[in-house]
């Protein structure tokens, strides 16, 4: 292999290929699903605080449109680029057909540091961006959320700048929102509870008590950190947890609570924190640690063929998008490790994105309960089609999952007279 450089894009299109022939599909069946039907490339010039002019680089990709409008997360963050950006919205179409919600993948991105400009630069960033991105987006059309280092009160400035152009509000051009400007409750929870609904499944699937066994969370985001706090709070053992400063570990279980109110400074990381007993470790010995459960929770590309071998968890639960590269899935599946795949385990977010957008569309809201459990039956479901896909093809859960979503996709593509019946 040498050290070629890992391309999401070039991963997402080989596991395409895979699945798709695992399904008995010709090229011609599965060939545009390698290509975003829209690509968008902006400039976005700012003004910085010291009166200087700052030019930043945006993309919005609109990957599938064949089962309903596009739906994805904006990210900003310095390593951005196109590549990775097709391969997320790729992963959007392919994540809503596996939890069988109408949409089709889409996703955005910045090419910028957000720790290093003042909130005002952000919202002059966010405002100036979403007017580039304004002739693709619209409730009807393409539904932004937040991703990577964006939040609900990003979601709240794309809001408000798409609807000044409107002349009217629309809260149904993006999801993700505080819930006093349309939001729904237990959106910002939703992917970290269904990576904990998920994981409990298939530890019961696999005869493994789910009380019983130790948790790895790696990410102490939004979605590693309600993981862990759910895990926490259902009296489960999480052992070691990490951010990007590096990880924390305790054989015994480790306080969550003080940990998420500790990180709630953003000030702080996890390599300052102190407390008897806790021991320091790197992200590397955090994947490789000694428990049952792993959660990867960061970004793309961290379990790799260097540390697959190494690792010791028997369930690893991908709430990141991209984090297994294709080599390492080929060792963890001859180890016999049970990998539940980003586009299923992480599929909460966008499940709740739905109900949000379809409460906007009603105006109407829900009440907790009602989210959680409508996301407790859907994700459950999901996990059931995937479940039975992977015995029927005898393939791992990642296989299932995108031959039950490139089924659903091509199949769409068909009734509505697929792509060359224009021709």
């Amino acid at each position: 292999m040498g050290t070629k450089t890992y391309n999401p894009y070039e991963n997402m299109v080989a596991v395409l290929e895979q699945a798709a022939e695992k399904l008995g599909l010709k090229p011609d069946e599965y060939e545009t699903l390698k290509y975003p039907e829209r690509e968008l490339i902006v400039s976005i010039p700012v003004r910085m605080d010291d009166g200087t002019l700052k030019v930043f680089e945006g993309y919005r990709v609109q990957h599938n449109s064949a089962r309903g409008p596009y739906k994805g997360g904006i990210r900003y963050h310095q390593n951005a680029n196109q590549d990775e950006v097709k391969a997320l919205a790729a992963w959007m179409s392919f994540k809503c057909a596996v939890v069988n919600i109408p949409y089709g993948g889409a996703k955005g991105g910045i090419k910028v540091d957000p720790t290093k400009l003042s909130r005002d630069e952000l919202i002059r960033l966010t405002r100036r961006y979403t007017t580039r991105i304004l002739p693709l987006i619209g409730p009807d059309q393409d539904i932004p959320a937040p991703d990577v280092n964006t939040n609900g009160e990003v979601m709240g400035w794309i809001m408000d700048t798409y609807s000044m152009f409107k002349g009217h509000s629309v809260p149904g051009v993006v999801t993700g929102k505080p819930v006093e400007i349309g939001g729904s409750i237990g959106r910002a929870e939703a992917t970290g509870r269904g990576v904990t609904i998920i994981a409990e499944k298939c530890l019961e699937d696999l005869g493994m008590e789910p009380q019983e066994q130790t948790y790895a969370v790696q990410g102490m985001g939004n979605v590693g950190g309600t993981a862990a706090k759910i895990l926490y709070e259902e009296g489960k053992r999480v052992i070691a947890v990490s951010d990007w400063s590096g990880g924390v570990m305790k054989r015994e279980g480790l306080d969550i609570p003080d940990i998420l109110a500790f990180l709630s400074d953003r000030s702080k990381a996890l390599k300052d924190y102190e407390k008897e007993g806790t021991e320091h470790i790197s992200n590397e010995e955090l994947l490789t640690c000694k428990c049952d459960v792993l959660i990867p929770a960061a970004l793309e590309n961290q379990i790799t063929e260097k540390n697959a071998a190494q690792i010791q968890a028997r369930v690893i639960v991908e709430a990141a998008n991209g984090p297994t590269a294709i080599e390492a899935d080929h060792i963890l599946a001859e180890r016999k490790i049970t990998v539940i795949p980003d586009i299923l385990a992480n599929a909460g977010g966008v499940v709740v994105s739905y109900f949000e957008w379809v409460q906007n569309i009603q105006s109407m809201a829900w009440e907790l309960d009602e989210v959680n459990q409508m996301l407790k039956k859907v994700m459950l479901k999901a996990y059931h089609d995937v479940s039975n896909m992977s015995k029927e093809k005898s393939s791992t859960m990642r296989m299932g999952a995108y031959m039950v979503a490139i089924n659903r996709i091509t199949t769409a593509g068909r009734q509505r007279g697929g792509p060359i019946s224009m021709a």
